[in-house]
């Protein structure tokens, strides 16, 4: 069965992305730790991070990279933490979470924001790029 990401990159649920090529993706995570929390995700449907081929792991974190500088041009904060978990959802991914305390990289802390919020962090980290 395929993931709720698998859906997302197929465009049958709607997501709002940050960035895109042939192999990775990037979204705005819907329940966020912090204001422009990014997931970046491989197109190609793995279970975990170390079960990737060596080139399509060594492309999901030089597409990360990418994508958290232009996160942290467009997001006020001190850095850009990276956490790979990988429990809740069956498919590799990345979460990208802008940081000032060490609080804000764990999973029990969550904010709120309404569409257009998404919409507009979306626009300008895409922008950054």
């Amino acid at each position: 069965m395929a993931s709720i990401f698998t859906k997302i990159i197929k465009g049958e649920i709607p997501c709002y992305k940050v960035a895109e090529n042939s192999d990775f993706i990037a979204f705005l995570d819907v329940n966020p730790n912090a204001k422009g929390h990014t997931l970046v995700v491989p197109k190609k449907e793995v279970n975990k991070l170390f079960d990737l081929d060596e080139e399509t792991y060594n492309g999901l974190m030089q597409f990360s990279r990418k994508v958290a500088i232009a996160l942290e041009k467009t997001i006020s904060c001190k850095r850009i933490g990276m956490s790979v978990i990988g429990l809740e959802v069956p498919h590799v991914h990345v979460h990208l979470i802008p940081l000032n305390a060490m609080a804000d990289i764990q999973f029990n802390q969550k904010v709120s924001l309404v569409q257009e919020d998404f919409e507009q962090i979306a626009k300008a980290i895409g922008e950054n790029m």
